[in-house]
C-alpha cells in the first residue's frame, strides 16, 4: 500500500479531523455519493473532486475544526457563481472523525483495497519497471513477478508487490478470477509458458505479451505444436500498447500498455460501463443545510 493510501498513517498523525462526504448528487457533478475525504488543520486525505467545490469544502471543514459555529450540511450549486460549469448540485455532510468513525473508515478503506483488480506484470526489466511505475498511480493491485532476485530488488516503486519465484506460471494458476496478465520477461520461452497458462484461464480479463510480428507468429505456431489449442491465440494482445504509436522506448510502451490494462480491468469490473457507485440521490431539504 502506498503512503498516499495509508489511512491508518493519516489518522495516527492527525488527532483532529473532519470527515466530508458527498451525501447527495444531482445532475453533472465531479464525484458521486461514494466520494469522501478527511480534512485536518494542514492536510487532506482522499478527495471529493471538483476544484473549487473541494476548496470550499476544505475551508468549511477547517472552520469547524477551529470551533466555528457552522452548518454540518451544505448544498452547493455547481454553477458560474463558484467558478464551475458542471451544472449540477452537490450535498456535503461534515462530521468530526471520532473513534467509531475512524474505525469505520479504516474498515471501508481496507474493503475497497481488497476489491481492487489484480494486475500481474511478469518481468522486472526496463519496460516492467516503467509499467509498474505507471500502474502505481492507479487503483489496482499490481504484482511484479520475476525469477531474478537482483532485478526484482532493483525496482523501487511504492505499493507494488514483488514476487520472486522460480515458476512464474504457477503464479498465474493461483491468481484470483478477473486478473490481468502482462508478460515481458527476459526469455521468449518463458514468455510463451506464462502466456499459455494465462490464456488457458477463461476468467482472465487481459493477457498481453510484449513482442513483434515475428514473435507473435512464432507463439501462434508454438501454441499449435505444444499446446494443441491454437484458438487460444485469439485472446492474446501482442504487441501490448497497440500499434498506432511507433516508439520502442520503455516509458512510452509502458504508458500505452498501462492505458490498455486499466481499460481492460475496469471494463471487466464494470461490464456495462457503469461506475461502481450509488445512483444520484435527490437533494432534499435538511435541517441545518445551507448554500454557499
Amino acid at each position: 500500500m502506498t503512503s498516499r493510501e495509508d489511512i491508518r498513517h493519516f489518522l495516527s498523525d492527525n488527532a483532529a479531523c473532519i470527515l466530508v462526504e458527498v451525501s447527495g448528487a444531482a445532475g453533472s457533478t465531479p464525484r458521486d455519493t461514494d466520494a469522501w475525504m478527511l480534512v485536518s488543520k494542514d492536510r487532506t486525505f482522499a478527495t471529493i473532486g471538483g476544484g473549487q467545490l473541494e476548496y470550499m469544502a476544505i475551508d468549511h471543514a477547517r472552520r469547524l475544526l477551529q470551533g466555528a459555529t457552522a452548518d454540518d450540511r451544505l448544498t452547493i450549486p455547481l454553477g458560474p457563481e463558484i467558478g464551475q460549469c458542471c451544472g449540477g448540485r452537490v450535498a456535503l455532510a461534515f462530521k468530526a472523525a471520532d473513534p467509531d468513525t475512524r474505525a469505520a473508515l479504516i474498515e471501508r478503506s481496507d474493503a475497497e483495497l481488497a476489491r481492487r483488480p489484480h494486475i500481474y506484470v511478469f518481468g522486472a526489466g526496463h519496460v516492467g519497471n516503467a509499467l509498474v511505475t505507471a500502474l502505481s498511480l492507479v487503483p489496482v493491485r499490481t504484482v511484479l513477478v520475476d525469477t531474478r532476485a537482483q532485478e526484482l530488488s532493483a525496482v523501487d516503486v511504492p505499493g507494488i508487490e514483488p514476487c520472486l519465484t522460480a515458476m512464474p506460471e504457477a503464479v498465474v494458476r493461483d491468481a484470483p478470477p478477473g486478473s490481468a496478465f502482462v508478460i515481458l520477461t527476459h526469455d521468449h520461452a518463458l514468455d510463451f509458458l506464462i502466456a499459455a497458462e494465462a490464456l488457458c484461464r477463461q476468467d482472465a480479463c487481459y493477457v498481453g505479451m510484449i513482442g513483434s510480428k515475428t514473435k507473435r507468429a512464432t507463439f501462434k505456431n508454438w501454441l499449435l505444436r505444444e499446446v494443441g489449442r491454437p484458438e487460444l491465440f485469439d485472446r492474446l494482445i501482442c504487441p501490448i500498447g497497440g500499434t498506432a504509436v511507433k516508439d520502442k522506448r520503455p516509458a512510452v510502451i509502458a504508458a500505452l500498455a498501462a492505458a490498455e490494462l486499466v481499460t481492460a480491468v475496469l471494463t471487466h469490473e464494470r461490464p456495462n460501463g457503469a461506475a461502481s457507485r450509488r445512483k444520484d440521490k435527490p437533494l432534499k431539504a435538511e435541517t441545518g443545510s445551507s448554500s454557499f
